[in-house]
Formats: structure tokens, sequence, C-alpha cells
């Protein structure tokens, strides 16, 4: 079901390669083959409704989840037998639905908790997080708890930048927050796209996913139904609306 790029990415190498993968949570059957591609430098999204399988399948490239066969490639080195830890010094970044913010440390100190990850990457400094999200710098020693939720957003995907990761595994960044957070989020990926990072997106706020992707698959009951690249957007909308109800 994977679909090329249709735009510079096309003739970039795989950054993410998932063949025949399925995978449990102890005895509930959740994937059930999936089969998608990522080029490095593309921000691909995973569409589908809730229970669909999509955070399944974040979680899945990480090897978070209870039991996993089939393929999964990153940069063309197999993963599916690797352990969750060097899985991700290939140099991937989760930044989950719940955040994971830790309430008792400042948000600096969160900034600064994840080790580096992948080879040779020094990942963002502190400063460059800061200047794209003055918000966190303006509340460096406040506590997790303090936060507001766009504020702790943004703490979990700057955590990830400074790790030095290179692809990002962003699992519904938008959603319940303030219109002005969502469109910061999204000039941000915009720049990490234009900084060469690869991005898969699970969204369910289509508006925001639509303009920043590259390519879309359409996840249902752990397959993937639909792959299209963003200049099918518009001839696709009458499926988008039957699969999604957007």
């Amino acid at each position: 079901m994977a679909t090329n790029a249709g735009n510079g990415a096309a003739a970039a190498p795989y950054a993410l390669q998932i063949h025949g993968l399925h995978a449990w949570y102890g005895e509930s059957h959740v994937l059930h083959g999936v089969e998608l591609d990522v080029r490095k430098g593309e921000v691909v999204t995973l569409l589908g409704r809730n229970g669909a399988g999509r955070t399944s399948t974040l979680r899945a490239i990480l090897g978070l989840i209870g039991a996993r066969k089939g393929s999964i490639k990153v940069d063309g080195v197999e993963t599916i037998n690797l352990p969750t830890h060097r899985i991700a010094h290939r140099g991937i970044g989760y930044c989950p639905e719940e955040r994971g913010i830790f309430a008792s440390l400042s948000c600096e100190e969160n900034l600064m908790l994840p080790p580096r990850v992948g080879a040779g990457e020094s990942g963002m400094s502190v400063d460059e997080i800061y200047a794209l999200f003055p918000n966190l710098k303006e509340r460096a020693r406040s506590q997790g708890m303090r936060l507001s939720g766009g504020e702790q957003q943004m703490l979990a995907v700057a955590r990830i930048l400074r790790t030095g990761a290179h692809m990002l595994l962003l699992d519904e960044i938008s959603e319940g927050l303030a219109p002005v957070i969502v469109s910061k989020l999204g000039e941000m990926i915009r720049m990490l796209k234009a900084k060469g990072y690869t991005v898969v997106m699970v969204e369910q706020n289509f508006r925001f996913a639509a303009p920043l992707a590259d390519r879309f698959y359409v996840v249902e009951h752990g397959h993937i139904v639909e792959a299209f690249d963003a200049s099918q957007l518009k001839a696709k909308e009458a499926r988008l609306h039957e699969l999604l109800g957007v």
C-alpha cells in the first residue's frame, strides 16, 4: 500500500520501512500486516478513527507494545528484534499523547532530562529551543504541574529536539490546544522539515495535518486502507469523508 512522495523528497532514501507488521497487547491482536514507508525529510500523517491502530503503529516502531512480528527498518537497519533503548538510539524521538511531563521538575529540568540519541547527532541547543518556544524560556523555573497544556506540549516536543533525534513520532500534538498554540506547532513542523527532519504524525485534527504532510496513510482496524500524496488530497475528499467523517 506504500506510495512514493510526489515532491522533492521522492529521491531521498527511506528513513522508515514497515512491512507485514503485526502487533499485540497481550492476546489482543491490534495491527494486522501494516505496510508503510517514509522517506528522509518527509512529513507523513497517519489518519483514522479512534482505536484504528495509529498510536499502536507508533508504539510498535519503538517496541513499546506487547509483541511484534514483521519488519521495521530504520535507515535500512532491521529493528524488529531490538529492545526499545537500542531502537531509540537509531535517532528516534517519541512524543506520546499524554506528554509525559514530570510534575515536580522544573520546565528546564524536564527539558534536560532525556539522554542524547543518534550517532553524531548533537540536537538543538537550549538557546535554539528557547528561540523556537519563547514561552518555555519564560517558564524555565516553573514546575511541570504549573505549565499550561500548550506549554506542556511545547516542552514535550522540545525535549525530543534536544536529544538529537532526527525522526520524530508525534501523537496528537494539537489535541485540546488553543488555535494560537496549534499554529505555533505547525510553524515548528515546517521548520523541522526545512532542516531535514523526518516526522510521522498521528492526528485527529485534519485541518492541522492537511497543509503540513507530504503524504497520508489511513489506518482502519489495524490495516492501512489508503495511502496517497498531498497532491491527491482533493481527489480523495469523498473517500476520506467515508472513512473519517471529515
